[in-house]
């Protein structure tokens, strides 16, 4: 994935990704259900509605929506994250909280440099 843009907006930080290719719901499941298991209290969101699920395979079986939210703290990025996925599109949003010094500010270079290997990681995983 490529950072397109980060912005500091009242004490978070938000960017965009380019992911290489368009993605389709299965993706969509496929990186989410990927990384649920390196989040606590994560909590899923398809259409801005909260998903119960009983085990991360569920993911794989939710009906199709135009997004998917992941949200919680990563036990990989040490703080809590939001990552949105858009069904049919190219990018990805991703925001994470200004409390620790890797992401202070919103720097392009720091922030492509703490974030760009895990988004890679994620859109690896769509394809699995």
């Amino acid at each position: 994935m490529v950072l397109l843009d980060v912005k500091e907006n009242n004490g978070w930080l938000s960017s965009r990704w380019n992911l290489t290719y368009s993605i389709g719901w299965q993706q969509i499941c496929k990186a989410v259900n990927s990384v649920y298991q390196y989040y606590n209290n994560a909590e899923l969101l398809t259409d801005g509605m909260q998903v119960s699920i009983s085990n991360p395979d569920d993911i794989l079986k939710l009906d199709e929506r135009s997004s998917m939210v992941i949200r919680g703290l990563s036990t990989i990025v040490k703080c809590p994250v939001m990552i949105t996925f858009y069904n049919q599109m190219q990018f990805v949003d991703v925001t994470v909280p200004c409390m620790t010094d890797e992401f202070k500010t919103a720097d392009y270079k720091s922030f492509n440099m703490s974030l760009g290997q895990y988004m890679d990681s994620i859109e690896l995983a769509m394809y699995r």
